[in-house]
């Protein structure tokens, strides 16, 4: 019995993903639990395997964006023999296979009327002679085809969508046509195709994740934020962290200033859960768990996987997880659950040199921390001028969530556990 592959939901909230490749072709024999496909959501890249075993029968959907629930392949024995036709998209009726016959004096409508819906895709299809169909409006009163992802975005920004141009199969609006939308009253013109580049400019079109990044950025800058900044003296963390790497395990994982960090900002998270939040434009979540985000930099940009229970966590402890998360994420192989239920970021750009930064928030999370390289410049101790190794943090809070005095008193916390870490056991 042949079994149908289908787009799953792979965390809350999904509605769609883009299928960027098949790691198996048609006629080949896949195992159960054996990678299959290439999956790019709006957090990460990953492979999703297969569920049952056989041969891979039919690719229904070769690449682009599709909708959850969407059946992208079929999977057998050799015996089957399979037909499959693109349904109608998750959520919309089929249309029937014959249309009444018209009454007397009124047209016929065209044969076209009465094909099935295109598979779900985000990408424009072809005529067949290379051409891209035209934008088709719908029609007044007629019920608005826009893929789920275009739904949302269109709320975010207030959008109508009967304002707006579908490019997709039958005027289906796609999440590109909502983007393109200028913001405002003024309905969405007719897109114009624009002049070709020129041979010395290198054109890169945007990743669902590298969109998911401007999207969520934009939102970010529109919240009311303000920044604290302190200097840390880091000659007892260093002097720390050279004993972990002295008593280290051969094949260890080496711990470093940034795993040191997630340690103490943990502990600090406890002790002022203000920042230790989530905000959801309605309410203030306050959670029980430091579960601090790395930002890292992966081939696809910017992601940030999570390290859970940081306060409860020792030191190795999180340089293993740190290890095994910045490893995937390089490699793009992080999984949704790695990237899910964040309460804070630490975003560090020491190892670049940087001194001091301002980071920007990390939705919906109310607070993210900027910590700079550490430098070694003189400093006045006791009445007397010495140098010392120094580093400079900023703390960005979102004040909708978060008052001046919280982030300071968490600052003040962070510095005392940092220049003494025993605080922290």
């Amino acid at each position: 019995m042949a079994t149908e592959v289908k787009l799953p939901r792979l965390g809350q909230g999904m509605e769609s993903g883009t299928i960027v490749r098949w790691l198996k072709a048609e006629g080949d024999a896949v195992k159960a639990n054996e990678p299959l496909y290439e999956l790019d959501t709006d957090k990460v890249t990953q492979e999703v395997e297969s569920e049952v075993a056989g041969v891979l029968l039919k690719i229904v959907v070769q690449e682009g964006e599709t909708e959850v629930g969407t059946t992208i392949a079929v999977i057998g024995s050799d015996s089957n023999d399979v037909t499959v036709e693109a349904g109608p998209p998750p959520g919309e009726e089929a249309k029937p296979a014959l249309e009444a016959a018209p009454a007397p004096g009124e047209e016929a409508k065209p044969a076209l009327e009465a094909a099935p819906a295109a598979p779900a895709t985000e990408a424009p299809l072809s005529t067949g002679n290379g051409s891209v169909p035209e934008p088709i409006a719908a029609a007044p009163g007629a019920r608005i085809k826009a893929s789920p992802l275009a739904r949302r975005i269109a709320r975010e920004r207030g959008l109508e969508l009967s304002a707006i141009v579908g490019t997709g199969p039958d005027g289906r609006i796609l999440a590109e046509d909502v983007e393109r939308a200028p913001v405002g009253d003024t309905p969405a013109a007719t897109p114009t195709p624009l002049a070709p580049p020129s041979a010395d400019v290198e054109v890169i079109q945007l990743s669902t994740i590298r969109k998911t990044i401007a999207r969520r950025l934009t939102e970010a800058w529109t919240a009311p934020v303000f920044q604290l900044g302190v200097s840390i003296d880091m000659s007892e963390t260093l002097h720390l962290r050279e004993q972990l790497v002295a008593r280290l395990a051969e094949g260890d994982a080496k711990p470093t200033v940034n795993d040191l960090l997630t340690k103490f900002v943990g502990v600090a998270l406890m002790q002022h859960r203000a920042l230790n939040a989530t905000f959801t434009g309605d309410e203030i979540q306050r959670h029980p768990g430091a579960h601090v985000g790395m930002a890292v930099a992966a081939p696809n940009g910017l992601v940030v996987p999570v390290i859970r229970d940081a306060d409860r966590r020792s030191i190795q402890e999180i340089a293993r997880a740190r290890a095994d998360l910045v490893g995937r994420a390089r490699d793009g192989k992080l999984t949704l659950p790695d990237m899910e239920g964040g309460t804070f970021t630490i975003s560090n750009l020491g190892m670049f040199g940087i001194e001091q930064f301002v980071a920007v928030l990390n939705p919906p999370q109310v607070a993210i921390l900027a910590v700079g390289a550490v430098k070694e410049p003189p400093v006045v101790v006791d009445g007397e001028i010495d140098i010392a190794p120094m580093m400079q943090v900023v703390l960005t809070c979102d004040h909708r969530a978060i008052d001046g005095a919280d982030g300071a008193e968490f600052l003040r916390t962070l510095v005392a556990l940092v220049e003494h870490p025993a605080l922290a056991l």
